[in-house]
């Protein structure tokens, strides 16, 4: 007798044997469309306050796209839309994201970025089985029901999840919880560069910051001499440093010019012109002075989600499916925290590790006034984390 074999998984294998081609521009247009939504909630949330920023983006695609995989009729064709995904079939999306995640969560990147997501319905909704599993399988997430009758006792789950997720560096995600909570998006990550090249902590000394032509703070500036690459966009007077990682990351620094406000390049930054940007590198002889910094950044991105028009998901007639009854929960809350530590390397580079080794002495660049940056996974192009420092001697 054959023996039986399920229509989904047929239908599995000869998309991956057949279509692979497919899959692979498939995967690249997600990565694109994820770039354009990062760059986009990005501008959102800068123009919203002249603090620093710092926010995942990967980790809060990958949240809304597990959520939007329970979602029917306008409900989700908001999210397809405010996510920059429509025109996706979204019983593909599942496999996409986890063919993308595949590839940029691996190997030392895993060391180096740890992250979490949750989709967290109160306790009176029943999740399915099968809903679970997707999101454990597919999105690398978690659904936890949660009795939000109890607000401080849901509060130190979520806190206690976060901790876990990010070992022990995000310590406090959310704080006071409505007890009238029907389903929260809960997402945390945390990042440590290690530079490739390295910056060596000995030669790091105090320089000054310029925060604003008014106020000046001093830094711990740390140094190196190497080559690197460099694009300068003259149209917008901002140069673009490529600093690459050990884990196949890469942080772009955006330093505008002198005369030239931050937020006119904020309001520029797109996908594409990220995209542009990393095309249009070169290698050069260089001395690089960065700042040593530590982000640590909370959002509730309700307000910025619906300025996205992504509305109707947090509405009593949200559609959404796999939770039970005849009708499904309204989302109450997006909840993000993340944290980046931009340091030195621990190990010091005695040989080489930054000191001169030109016959002439190359230009410097210094990171002494406000910059945004981009770290991104250079196999894929994937854009993980967005952020702009102020004041680096702030979180």
């Amino acid at each position: 007798m054959t023996p039986f074999v399920p229509l989904a998984l047929v239908g599995l294998l000869l998309l991956s044997l057949g279509s692979s081609q497919t899959i692979s521009y498939s995967v690249e247009d997600l990565t694109n469309r994820n770039a354009d939504f990062a760059a986009q909630l990005y501008r959102l949330a800068s123009s919203r306050t002249d603090d620093n920023v710092f926010l995942s983006a990967f980790t809060l695609s990958t949240a809304l796209s597990a959520l939007l995989s329970t979602a029917n009729g306008p409900t989700r064709d908001q999210l397809l839309q405010g996510l920059g995904l429509t025109g996706l079939d979204p019983q593909t999306l599942p496999d996409l994201f986890q063919a993308l995640r595949s590839d940029v969560l691996q190997g030392s990147v895993v060391m180096n970025l740890q992250q979490g997501v949750a989709i967290l319905p109160s306790s009176s909704f029943q999740v399915s089985s099968a809903y679970l599993d997707l999101v454990q399988t597919k999105f690398g997430g978690n659904v936890q029901s949660l009795a939000y009758t109890s607000p401080q006792e849901a509060a130190d789950i979520i806190n206690h999840w976060a901790q876990d997720q990010t070992g022990e560096r995000i310590l406090e995600l959310v704080t006071n919880l409505d007890s009238q909570t029907q389903l929260l998006l809960a997402t945390a990550a945390s990042y440590q560069t290690r530079f490739s090249p390295s910056f060596n902590s000995s030669l790091t000394q105090d320089e000054r910051f310029y925060v604003d032509r008014y106020h000046i703070v001093m830094v711990p500036m740390m140094f190196r001499a190497d080559k690197y690459f460099l694009a300068y966009d003259s149209p917008l007077k901002v140069g673009v440093l490529k600093l690459p990682m050990e884990d196949g990351t890469a942080m772009l620094v955006l330093l505008p010019d002198e005369d030239v406000d931050i937020g006119t390049i904020e309001g520029e930054v797109t996908g594409e012109k990220i995209r542009a940007w990393i095309r249009q590198l070169k290698k050069t002889k260089l001395e690089v002075q960065l700042p040593r910094f530590l982000l640590e950044r909370s959002y509730s991105l309700r307000n910025i989600l619906q300025t996205l028009n992504i509305i109707q998901v947090f509405q009593d007639n949200a559609d959404i499916v796999n939770m039970g009854g005849d009708k499904g929960p309204k989302l109450t809350q997006v909840y993000h925290k993340s944290v980046v530590s931009v340091v030195e390397s621990s190990d010091d580079i005695t040989a080489g590790g930054g000191t001169n080794a030109f016959s002439t002495l190359p230009p410097r660049l210094t990171i002494n006034r406000p910059f945004i940056f981009i770290i991104y996974h250079q196999a894929t192009g994937s854009v993980l984390f967005m952020g702009r420092v102020i004041d680096p001697t702030k979180k």
